[in-house]
């Protein structure tokens, strides 16, 4: 089990997150003879949670076996899902980069003392800005390694080496920059940077968004409601009755 539990580790898998009874497998027994443990799993890495990050395991009712049946229902994020209006953050691997100084400083000084207008000009300015992406780090970081492959394989001039110290500087400097995108998302901040931890801060980052998202909203007639417009719409209600009676019809206070 121990081989198993390593295997995996090295796979970089993970659980497919499960809904319905924890426990998969029942010996039958009764009293203290009875064993019951989670056996039936399903496992995936990110490239294939990438592709289907609303998957979702389902444990059924388990009948004639010991063991309970799983479902995978493979499904894809939907556009119906993609936020309307994207959140400002301002990215960590911002802090240094060319430019970003001077535009924050161009904004802070335009005129103006409220707090909050000089901190929303600043963040339209940046997004305008953008600097650095994410998309644009791992563009360059692809084209710097395709050179360090030329160069690793061809001649080693003066004027070779020296090329290929500033490309090893450039990729380190890249890998860094990654490296902070995905550990703010990920939010695990006890890890310190410059651990080349990047692929456990995106999985961390994967996890994260998958908990923030909201499949489905029950009212308080205990009616689902799915989709987003009709979960906004169970939201908006709620709070609205909040805000209206000081406590939401249905619930109850301990």
């Amino acid at each position: 089990m121990n081989n198993f539990r390593e295997a995996v580790d090295d796979c970089g898998l993970r659980d497919v997150e499960f809904e319905g009874y924890m426990f998969t497998y029942d010996n039958g027994q009764a009293d203290d003879d009875n064993r019951q443990s989670r056996i039936d799993r399903a496992l995936c890495n990110e490239a294939w949670i990438d592709l289907f990050p609303r998957a979702k395991l389902t444990h059924l009712e388990r009948e004639w076996s010991n063991h309970a049946p799983i479902l995978l229902r493979m499904v894809r994020r939907n556009r119906e899902e993609q936020p309307v209006n994207k959140i400002f953050r301002f990215e960590h691997m911002w802090v240094g980069a060319d430019g970003c100084e001077e535009v924050v400083q161009e904004a802070w000084d335009s005129g103006g003392t409220d707090l909050v207008d000089l901190l929303a000009r600043c963040a339209e300015d940046l997004q305008k800005w953008k600097g650095v992406s994410i998309g644009k780090v791992m563009r360059d970081l692809k084209k710097k390694r395709r050179r360090l492959e030329v160069l690793n394989a061809g001649g080693r001039s003066r004027r070779a080496v020296m090329e290929r110290k500033a490309v090893v500087k450039e990729i380190a400097e890249l890998l860094k920059q990654e490296e902070l995108f995905w550990r703010q998302r990920s939010r695990a901040i006890w890890l310190k940077e410059g651990d080349r931890n990047t692929k456990f801060f995106h999985r961390k980052a994967t996890q994260r968004k998958e908990k923030n998202h909201i499949a489905k909203l029950v009212d308080n007639e205990g009616r689902v409601w799915e989709g987003r417009d009709n979960i906004s719409k169970v939201a908006r209600e709620y709070f609205e009755d909040v805000f209206a009676t000081g406590q939401p019809a249905g619930s109850s206070i301990a």
